[in-house]
């Protein structure tokens, strides 16, 4: 079982940057991949950000390319999530998820736990 806390969001300005954290629980961090999600007002949740458990293998959705960046520390048992030239289109509540790593492609959706959400308002 993995329990995962996020942090970091709040409300900021195009253009501005923000940073999100995700703890989580356990001792067996490191063998789990991580992933950030989103998932604004009457939209699906979507894909955002992936690492491989070993920290390989950074993978971004196209919209977010360039901006953003995933990292982990696995002493910290924290995943991160770096955003840069933040838009208003990036409003929405950002999730961190955790699976059993895997062969699979870390743009699915099929990970095995979930936290409860930040928020991340950005202002024209």
């Amino acid at each position: 079982q993995v329990q995962l806390s996020e942090s970091g969001g709040g409300l900021v300005q195009a253009g501005e940057s923000l940073r999100l954290s995700c703890a989580a629980s356990g001792r067996t961090f490191s063998s789990y991949d991580m992933g950030w999600f989103r998932q604004a007002p009457e939209k699906a949740r979507e894909f955002v950000a992936a690492i491989r458990w070993s920290g390989g293998s950074p993978t971004y959705a196209d919209s977010v390319k360039g901006r953003f960046t995933i990292s982990r520390d696995n002493a910290k048992n924290t995943v991160y999530l770096q955003m840069h030239s933040l838009k208003p289109e990036d409003t929405a509540v950002y999730y961190c998820a955790a699976r059993v790593r895997s062969a699979a492609p870390l743009s699915t959706r099929a990970y095995d736990y979930w936290g409860q959400g930040t928020q991340v308002t950005v202002s024209s």
